[in-house]
């Protein structure tokens, strides 16, 4: 067998064509003269893979890869984060004395996708899979601040923060939030990259408002930031 086919062919084609398209937009022409498949097989699996919403079409009707793809993407990243992000966070919670989480946008929402609770005392208790708003929290605003222009106005709709707010975010690399969620609690995130430079999750701690007082940010940026770094490295050296 040819080391560079699997044997299920109509598999191998698909997957030629895919990586045709990694280098940008081809029409149908160009897919059958990049990948040498007969032009009926590649209009027949390009159109699949369309439905599929591996392959979408661009303004010009050429093939071009698909949302899917990058979701599928992002979603590998995402198991590569989890799975050391317990132990980021329970370092973070020993460092910082708050409870720590990890969280993951999900449409209007953000999710906690990973938490690390103080032991004992008055904390901020946010278990995982909790769901809390993008419009107000420290880590709302990190997930937010490097949207484009588009989604960040429309993301700044009856926020708590404003858009100097995430300007100022943009700067420092951190935010902060103080009573935004809950009367009483105070938090500081940072942002974690993936590979492609862009904003996939931000790590937060959260607690009482009378242990972190009304500038949480100067007690805690730098250990936040650092975790949200080795968050980040570890999904550049894993990818």
């Amino acid at each position: 067998m040819d080391k560079k086919n699997s044997g299920v062919g109509v598999l191998d084609k698909a997957v030629k064509i895919l990586a045709t398209l990694e280098s940008g937009p081809h029409s149908l022409s160009e897919l059958v003269a990049a990948t040498g498949i007969a032009r009926p097989t590649a209009h027949r699996l390009a159109v699949a893979l369309e439905f599929h919403r591996l392959v979408s079409r661009d303004f010009m009707g050429r093939f071009v890869l698909g949302a899917r793809s990058g979701e599928l993407a992002t979603a590998a990243g995402e198991d590569r984060l989890l799975a050391i992000a317990a132990p980021a966070l329970a370092n973070l919670r020993d460092a910082t004395g708050e409870s720590a989480q990890l969280y993951r946008r999900q449409g209007d929402q953000r999710v906690c996708v990973a938490t690390a609770e103080r032991m004992s005392g008055l904390r901020d208790s946010v278990p995982v899979g909790t769901a809390l708003t993008m419009q107000a929290g420290s880590a709302a605003q990190i997930l937010l601040a490097w949207e484009d222009p588009e989604k960040l106005h429309r993301g700044l709709t009856n926020a708590k923060f404003t858009a100097a707010s995430l300007a100022a975010v943009r700067r420092r690399g951190w935010a902060q939030s103080i009573g935004e969620r809950e009367a009483g609690v105070g938090s500081v995130s940072a942002a974690v990259y993936g590979p492609n430079k862009k904003v996939v999750a931000a790590v937060s701690i959260s607690g009482p408002i009378e242990r972190l007082g009304r500038q949480p940010g100067r007690l805690h940026a730098a250990a936040v930031m650092a975790t949200a770094q080795r968050l980040t490295d570890y999904l550049a050296k894993s990818k």
